[in-house]
């Protein structure tokens, strides 16, 4: 644990002295040409070592150019140390590679054949040495793209991963040097990119890196970010032509015609924060972290300028634009055949015209969340309950969607659709009462293979509360259970109000009866709005 902590952060306290392993790595790399010399014998276990020792010392550029050619694994995870990606590194490491790729007979313990630059949230030590289960020495068949050539081939192509992440200033750039020097190497290697996230920046600049890249490869795309409907429309021609897309996270896509205006005023600070807590909330750098000075002078102020420009002429544009927009969105849509999740925050653009959207649906989703659906109509909610391609949800969210007053039984008929397949099941801050509750209990109770079960921040009472308990006493997957504290709870009967702390304890009590009577080990948890936001408070038998 000491090697692990002293050798992530490199800040080596007075208190604590190198290891002697340290010492030697350190001995070595000071005569990079005895080092070079000597990856020829040390053990495959020391590369990572040495590594990541002369990654952090940036003084030996040679070795770590050696290390990339002779790796003795087939895979070579960089992912954690591009977080804060250095060019100069990036360089090195794309040179070992040249080396590899240059070399017409290879000995039999140069291995390397994917160079994985994604962020999987495992730091780099961590990979190599931190699971003493994982088998690093994998010889078996690598996957790789469909369009790339047989992988077995002794001389086959290296594929390299790398996740197109638009979170800071500036990272376009880096993109686009990935991307020459791949396609400076056609038929040697397949740059391959799975991910795709928006978060700031200019179309423009995303644009010329999709431009650039195959999108097929594209299984993951996420936007966050305040775009309107012809900035989605222009976006769209790329997203249809990304055949191989499963996931689609779509959040801030708004019109500028908005009734509300108070709702659009903050759209841009309540939906990001709302879209980062959903994605649990990815590390943010900033712009001078990811190119090294001489490559960022003056970029930061130039994309200011870019991103005002741009949205200054979408505003111009955007209301005439808006409906052919729209269709061109959803043209592309039909050409997502393998599409299985989808997360739609504050659907604002597709207030009155859900249906249309949920018609472009090629095939069954698997996930489906709707985050702050409160402007959707309840005809919109009545065509997502009765979409056909949603009878095989495994988990189905929907935060803030206006159910008062309407009708329960399409989502009925929905939840007895899916009790086959639901696994997961949010219904929170959907302004639910006791009636619509009781009329889904009979199909709840038949969703066996429901796990995770929320329905906090409704307008429940007691004995609405108590007949939930029970009905869900049936499903003995059910291991996550989040309930809205009863109105009882409350000083006024209002989920608004404060909570009467003395009336809350009697209140759990009796619950804790009910778990007792149901003769089960359960544990759930209430939440119960106070001043700064909501408490959660535990409910156990045993």
């Amino acid at each position: 644990m000491f090697l692990q902590d002293s050798f992530l952060s490199m800040e080596m306290s007075m208190e604590i002295p190198p290891t002697l392993l340290e010492l030697a790595g350190e001995s070595l790399l000071s005569d990079e040409a005895a080092a070079i010399a000597a990856l020829e014998h040390l053990p495959a276990e020391l590369f990572p070592f040495l590594f990541l020792l002369a990654y952090h010392s940036r003084q030996h550029p040679e070795p770590l150019k050696a290390m990339t050619q002779a790796w003795p694994y087939p895979v070579l995870h960089l992912g954690a140390l591009m977080r804060r990606p250095r060019v100069e590194f990036l360089k090195t490491v794309l040179d070992g590679l040249d080396l590899l790729l240059a070399q017409d007979v290879r000995p039999r313990r140069w291995k390397l054949r994917v160079l994985d630059l994604r962020n999987q949230g495992v730091d780099f030590y961590g990979w190599w040495y931190g699971d003493g289960t994982r088998d690093h020495s994998l010889t078996g068949p690598i996957t790789v793209h469909q369009s790339s050539p047989n992988m077995e081939h002794p001389l086959a192509p290296v594929e390299v991963f790398l996740d197109l992440n638009f979170n800071v200033r500036g990272i376009d750039a880096f993109f686009m040097y990935i991307i020459r020097w791949a396609q400076q190497r056609e038929g040697l290697l397949h740059l391959c990119c799975k991910m795709l996230r928006i978060t700031v920046g200019p179309f423009q600049r995303v644009r010329q890196v999709l431009d650039s890249v195959q999108l097929d490869c594209i299984q993951d795309v996420e936007v966050i970010s305040t775009w309107g409907l012809p900035t989605l429309g222009k976006f769209a021609l790329y997203l249809g032509q990304m055949r191989n897309l499963q996931r689609l996270f779509l959040s801030h896509i708004h019109m500028l015609n908005e009734e509300d205006e108070d709702e659009n005023e903050n759209m841009e600070e309540e939906e990001i924060l709302e879209g980062e807590e959903i994605l649990e909330g990815e590390e943010v750098l900033e712009g001078e972290e990811i190119l090294e000075e001489d490559q960022e002078m003056g970029e930061e102020d130039e994309w200011q300028r870019e991103e005002q420009e741009h949205q200054e002429g979408q505003e111009e544009q955007e209301e005439p634009d808006e409906q052919g927009s729209f269709s061109q969105f959803l043209s592309q849509m039909l050409r997502l055949r393998r599409l299985r999740e989808l997360h739609i925050v504050f659907p604002s653009f597709l207030r009155g015209r859900l249906d249309q959207m949920l018609r472009c649906l090629q095939t069954p989703l698997e996930n489906l969340a709707i985050s702050h659906c409160q402007c959707l109509t309840h005809s919109d909610l009545t065509h997502l309950f009765q979409c056909p391609n949603l009878r095989q949800l495994k988990s189905l969210k929907l935060f803030r969607a206006s159910l008062a007053d309407f009708s329960p039984e399409p989502l009925r008929a929905l939840l007895e659709a899916v009790a086959p397949t639901l696994q997961d099941l949010g219904l929170d801050n959907c302004a639910m009462v006791d009636s619509q509750v009781e009329a889904i209990l009979p199909a709840l109770s038949r969703c066996h293979q429901l796990s995770k079960f929320t329905i906090s921040k409704n307008r429940l009472s007691l004995a609405t509360l108590g007949k939930l308990l029970r009905h869900t006493a049936r499903l003995r997957s059910l291991e996550v259970e989040l309930y809205p504290a009863p109105l009882e709870c409350y000083t006024t009967q209002d989920i608004e109000d404060t909570v009467n702390q003395e009336r809350l304890g009697e209140i759990r009590a009796e619950l804790t009866g009910i778990l007792r009577e149901l003769g089960q080990v359960r544990n759930i948890l209430l939440a119960a709005k106070h001043s700064d936001g909501y408490e959660f408070y535990e409910v156990a038998f045993p």
